[in-house]
């Protein structure tokens, strides 16, 4: 299994240009929000659980555990981010089956519109998820580090990664790279 840096790394060779980036703050999260609509339902009692067991439930804890192998700390935020996901989701299950269903695949629909805009508007190049469908869980982990950089996390961690995937960039437009200008 790759370690935390490798992950990243291998992430954010798909995600160098800022603007990407930029459109993936908005994007993952409401993919990640969406998922937790959506797999809110249906939702039972297990035992002795003081909250109720939900295929949500299982896939953010699943990929919190994970989180929390490759990187304690930042397993720890991700989990917070996640509880809060998942309670949102939660709420929203609750609501009438319409509501449900159409804020998760809303949130859904917009937030891969926002990915793919990234992609093939600013860093045009396929989604990490393309070539390695672990970027689907590395994803959520990439945005929270990505804003942890900025705040001055972990600077020997972000070097690492740009020293293997490069620093961030903006792209000049294409008939500008065409031209030579």
């Amino acid at each position: 299994m790759r370690n935390l840096t490798e992950q990243l790394t291998q992430y954010a060779a798909y995600h160098r240009d800022t603007r990407n980036i930029a459109t993936h703050f908005v994007g993952i999260p409401l993919i990640v929000v969406a998922l937790a609509v959506l797999l809110a339902r249906p939702a039972v009692i297990a035992g002795a659980l003081p909250w109720p067991l939900s295929p949500a439930g299982l896939l953010f804890g699943g990929a919190t555990l994970y989180y929390l192998v490759l990187d304690v700390p930042l397993g720890l935020m991700m989990a917070a981010v996640s509880a809060a996901c998942v309670a949102f989701g939660t709420w929203v299950a609750a609501q009438a089956t319409g509501v449900w269903v159409a804020s998760g695949i809303g949130l859904f629909v917009v937030g891969w519109v926002f990915q793919f805009v990234g992609h093939a508007a600013y860093e045009h190049r396929k989604p990490a998820f393309v070539d390695d469908v672990i970027g689907l869980i590395v994803g959520p982990l990439f945005v929270l580090a990505e804003a942890l950089f900025s705040l001055g996390w972990r600077p020997a961690l972000r070097e690492a990664i740009e020293a293997k995937a490069g620093p961030t960039r903006i792209n000049p437009p294409r008939e500008a790279a065409r031209s030579g200008s």
